[in-house]
């Protein structure tokens, strides 16, 4: 039903909202395993991480149709400024308010956490912007695997530990790398499916540039490092051992991968419930990992 709240509600793309949310679930975890949960600033980051993501969306909706990169033939979900159902002025409107919430719900973090939560909240919403705004922006220039590692996975995740804790560990920066690496993925399998209207849109992603086996094989080197660093960190005494429960969801991350290998690029839509199967594969192991954190404390 294209009613207003249900076209915003999907111009937000909600399934899209587990990549920021999982990491800073798992920075409160570590919090409270080691002593410092601090609820107010706990649930303030997530609002600030949620408000970003999604003033990210809104701001991609519209920048990819500028861009001429949302067309007919878009294989994944619609996208609301291209269908004609928000105008572009709105969605651009929309995009400030959003980030400006964000800001709103981020003041109490800068004044207790200082300039650290300064500079990554404001760098958070300029890689947002940059993400497909502006002429050299980061999704573009195939670069975005990168920033999406380090925002989505050690920055949130260390940045939530220290709004309550004042002070940033190793094992926060560490165990970060786990939800990053998932997040990448879903990033990987959206652009293995748009390969070839990024290729005409002259989005020069890493599958455009090294090819869908590239895309394949990173896809599976993210899903098993990320799902076995918690081993690591346990072996190293940096966690406790029921973080080992996070493997639990190697074998769905596994079983993802080989769909995403068996549907041929021609086949390019069916990959969006693998895109689905991604992010609930992060969220699992997120919650699994945060579990494992809680339990050991």
């Amino acid at each position: 039903m294209n009613t207003t709240a249900a076209i915003w509600l999907e111009a937000a793309r909600p399934k899209t909202l587990w990549a920021a949310i999982s990491p800073v679930i798992l920075g409160i975890a570590i919090a409270a395993s080691y002593d410092v949960l601090h609820i107010p600033s706990a649930l303030l980051a997530l609002t600030g991480a949620i408000l970003i993501q999604i003033g990210t969306n809104f701001h991609n909706d519209v920048a990819d149709f500028e861009k001429g990169a949302d067309r007919e033939d878009r294989l994944g979900p619609r996208r609301l400024v291209a269908a004609g159902l928000i105008s572009r002025r709105a969605m651009r409107l929309a995009t400030v308010a959003v980030f400006m919430l964000a800001i709103a719900s981020g003041v109490y973090l800068m004044i207790r956490g200082g300039l650290p939560i300064v500079i990554i909240g404001f760098s958070s919403i300029l890689f947002g912007l940059a993400y497909t705004g502006g002429r050299y922006s980061l999704a573009y220039l195939g670069i975005a695997d990168l920033f999406v590692l380090a925002f989505f996975g050690p920055i949130a995740v260390a940045g939530t530990f220290y709004v309550q804790a004042l002070y940033w560990p190793s094992t926060a920066w560490l165990a970060g790398l786990s939800p990053g690496l998932l997040c990448v993925c879903i990033l990987l399998v959206n652009n293995i499916r748009d390969v070839e209207q990024d290729i005409e849109s002259g989005k020069k992603t890493l599958i455009v540039r090294f090819g869908r086996s590239f895309g394949e094989a990173l896809y599976l080197v993210f899903v098993i490092v990320g799902c076995v660093l918690p081993v690591f960190l346990w072996e190293a005494r940096l966690a406790p051992v029921w973080v080992l429960l996070s493997i639990l969801a190697l074998p769905l991350c596994l079983q993802s991968w080989k769909r995403l290998r068996s549907i041929p690029v021609e086949d390019g839509a069916k990959l969006n419930p693998v895109l689905g199967e991604t992010a609930r594969n992060l969220l699992i192991h997120s919650l699994l990992f945060s579990l494992g954190w809680i339990i050991g404390w």
